[in-house]
């Protein structure tokens, strides 16, 4: 079927291009917002990938399959952007800790942050792709990386290319390939140590309870749920905040003075949920469930290690969700 499109294709005919590519353009925009950390500039790399793939049908030989080829042009595409822009950042990556919980500093504006994943439905095939490949951590310790080991390591760990053939994507070695590897892996396992950790007993029902409390204004019943070293993190505020007990303070004088609605929604693959204030969307965020016991007694496989909500008019308009909701929809 590749080869009856890719034939029509290359005699000019667009519509047979875009069933040629339709494919694999999903997970090209997953591969491309592992590279560059937004979804924005993913969608701007895939454009210029499949405008590339366009202009370049009569010098590809077939000697690779279509797939490997988008792969190659757009894994180029994404390292000549990622060599013009500043790597998206957390809080955390800006500075320390606050105790402040009233300071969170202003606003830090431009492509500085990193961004969200929005999930659309998928099959579980490719829901267990994304949700492996772009968990919002791994994605976070990979803007630490040079873009040369952030490309080998995507390539060889995610999409499980051979060393050879991710040499030939990148126009390098096997032997660089194989030591920019060993680089990106310890790197990254030092500020994700628990990746793998997709699939952790009991995270639903901290999930569940974590909704109950916050729609409740239940500081007490959230705080329960967390890691004594849980983080709260904010973009594009610089303020983030550790400790149960700092992130306790922040819920109780700072969060709750209005009630909020809370509808689950997926974030990077993993457990995330879009926040209603006063009727209208605020923002969206995503929880890092670990295994271990929290506070609470009645959960003691699974507990809340990190929040991260995004409150960036931009961000929110990624996602799926309802605007608003009133009153009745509860």
């Amino acid at each position: 079927m590749d080869g009856e499109l890719l034939a029509a294709a290359r005699a000019g005919d667009e519509a047979a291009f875009g069933r040629l590519v339709a494919p694999y353009r999903r997970e090209l925009a997953a591969h491309c917002y592992r590279m560059l950390g937004s979804p924005h500039d993913a969608e701007d790399a895939v454009q210029e990938v499949l405008l590339s793939a366009w202009r370049g049908l009569a010098g590809f030989e077939g000697r690779s399959s279509v797939r490997t080829w988008l792969y190659r042009i757009a894994t180029h595409a994404c390292l000549r952007l990622a060599s013009k822009r500043p790597r998206r950042l957390l809080s955390p990556d800006h500075g320390p800790p606050r105790q402040d919980v009233h300071d969170l500093g202003e606003v830090v504006p431009g492509p500085v942050w990193l961004e969200p994943w929005p999930d659309p439905a998928a099959g579980p095939e490719e829901s267990y792709l994304l949700r492996e490949g772009v968990e919002l951590a791994f994605v976070a310790a990979l803007q630490h990386l040079p873009p040369f080991q952030r490309a080998v390591l995507v390539l060889r760990e995610v999409l499980e290319y051979p060393a050879a053939e991710v040499a030939g994507l990148l126009g390098s070695t096997t032997a660089a390939v194989n030591s920019s590897l060993q680089r990106a892996r310890r790197s990254v396992g030092e500020r994700v140590p628990e990746r793998g950790e997709v699939e952790v007993p009991g995270q639903g029902e901290v999930l569940k309870a974590f909704v109950r409390a916050w729609e409740r204004g239940d500081v007490d019943g959230l705080v329960e749920l967390l890691t004594d070293d849980v983080r709260f993190i904010m973009p594009p505020l610089p303020a983030w905040f550790e400790g149960r007990e700092t992130v306790g303070r922040f819920l109780a004088e700072r969060v709750f003075a209005s009630r909020w609605r809370v509808v689950p929604v997926s974030v990077n693959g993993g457990w995330g949920m879009a926040f209603y204030q006063e009727g209208e969307v605020a923002a969206v965020g995503v929880l890092r469930v670990r295994s271990g016991s929290s506070a609470a007694a009645r959960v003691p496989a699974a507990s809340v290690g990190e929040i991260v909500t995004w409150l960036d008019p931009r961000v929110l308009g990624s996602f799926p969700v309802p605007r608003k909701f009133s009153a009745s929809e509860r």
